[in-house]
């Protein structure tokens, strides 16, 4: 692993010097156990610690196969997909691996009693198997999460519904959060040169899916002037709707829960912003009955904040608490999109107010390899700026994961695994000075209730 490292670092090393690198036997991964997935019986999600049931242990390097490539590992980040397969909800990924693994001789590899997790990464390729012919050995890389088979139909549309669609480091085995990872080349996408490998690796799976979700005509199809109101706004995800709006010429109305949330936004660009912590929302007057009243009062707030408009587009993600507020504050016609539900599954909305409104619920999930190249050339090109706020070395993954379900930060929270220290792997130097601030204005903001999502 030192001679992978010293390429690594060097400025003088040739794809060849890489190709002819010996690969480890074995290498440090990240890992949740089998043995271990009833530790957490009986407790409330909240009392369910990643530090306890995420190991870092050695694990046997994987040779690549068709279509496959082999990566060094330079940095990773948590998403909250790995917080949910630590704490073992809403089911352990192990019955995600184990169906993985029926499904060919080649995918047999990833049923293990031990998931290597971690959905992002930037890093270097090392080998790739055979049909393999875009990417080299020694190409600097990102991967973003969607791992397809694409014999099926269906998926030749939009990836994103190839029936063995899945998400890799969480539906798959040999995540990012390791020193070496196992992608397929079709996950590939050049490192934005401008950023540091930690910077690098924190947007990919946050960005596409909301790249996704907010622009694509897969999702709400955003246009210039849309009103969009932004859940979590300064969130991992809620922080890039933010952006992809202001830079595609909507008007976000961000919704977070502090002061220090609000100035966040405020330093992204936005200035329609409520504080709903601060305002009182409690769109729930107890666990079965929501309260109408407090949707009208938010509606009414928003359109103080639009010049009497009502918002175009709901970017949800919270879930049960939400919903119903956004199903009544969208405009006629309008667009709730939704991706996750972090606060409960169970929606509930009075469908009055979407049937006879003509009103869409569009669902979204991550992004196809065209949705998520674009999403990373926005950032290559220094329209769109990482939300990265905080770095843990591999060793501390689990602390990290904590930050992260106990929701203690803003942004993103990122993992150095081959990278020796943080702030290497820059070379476009010049573009990078034009945009540091934005790159760096999560910086030393920690205590965020909406991160990670």
């Amino acid at each position: 692993m030192d001679e992978i490292i010293s390429a690594l670092l060097s400025e003088d090393a040739a794809p060849g010097d890489f190709q002819h690198l010996r690969l480890p036997e074995s290498y440090r991964g990240n890992v949740v156990r089998k043995e271990d997935t009833g530790m957490f019986e009986g407790m409330a999600t909240a009392d369910k610690d990643p530090r306890k049931s995420l190991h870092l242990q050695d694990v046997p390097t994987p040779e690549p196969g068709p279509g496959e490539a082999l990566i060094a590992v330079m940095a990773s980040a948590v998403n909250y997909n790995t917080v949910w397969s630590s704490i073992f909800e809403p089911l352990p990924t192990f019955g995600f691996l184990e169906r993985y693994g029926r499904l060919s001789e080649l995918t047999r590899r990833h049923d293990l009693p031990y998931h290597v997790l971690g959905s992002d990464l930037c890093g270097v390729v090392l080998r790739t198997g055979p049909g393999v012919n875009r990417w080299q050995p020694g190409d600097r890389v990102v991967a973003h999460c969607l791992s397809v088979e694409l014999e099926s139909a269906e998926g030749h549309n939009d990836t994103m519904l190839d029936p063995e669609q899945r998400i890799w480091g969480f539906e798959t085995n040999f995540g990012g959060l390791a020193e070496l990872a196992l992608v397929k080349s079709n996950q590939l996408m050049p490192k934005p040169e401008h950023l540091t490998w930690e910077e690098a690796a924190s947007p990919g799976l946050v960005n596409s899916t909301a790249y996704r979700q907010l622009v694509s005509r897969n999702g709400a199809g955003m246009k210039q002037g849309d009103n969009v109101l932004v859940w979590g706004a300064s969130g991992g995800l809620g922080s890039y709707a933010t952006q992809l709006a202001l830079a595609g010429g909507a008007n976000p109305v961000c919704v977070v829960s502090s002061p220090q949330k609000a100035e966040i936004c405020r330093r992204m660009g936005a200035t329609a912003i409520i504080d709903r912590s601060a305002e009182g929302y409690k769109f729930w007057k107890d666990e079965d009955t929501q309260d109408p009243k407090e949707w009208k009062r938010f509606g009414k707030r928003i359109r103080e904040l639009t010049g009497g408009e009502d918002v175009d587009i709901v970017f949800e993600h919270p879930g049960r608490e939400t919903f119903g507020a956004s199903v009544y504050v969208t405009r006629k016609g309008g667009t709730i999109v939704t991706c996750a539900s972090t606060s409960g599954y169970r929606h509930e909305y009075d469908n009055r107010y979407l049937w006879m409104s003509l009103k869409r619920i569009v669902g979204s999930h991550f992004a196809n390899y065209r949705e998520a190249w674009e999403a990373n050339r926005l950032i290559a090109k220094g329209k769109i700026h990482p939300t990265l706020s905080k770095v843990h070395p591999l060793e501390d993954t689990g602390q990290a994961a904590y930050e992260v379900h106990q929701n203690l930060h803003h942004g993103k929270v990122g993992v150095l695994a081959l990278a020796p220290r943080e702030g290497l792997g820059v070379r476009n130097h010049q573009l990078r000075a034009t945009h540091l601030e934005a790159i760096n204005r999560f910086r030393g903001d920690d205590d965020s209730e909406e991160a990670g999502r």
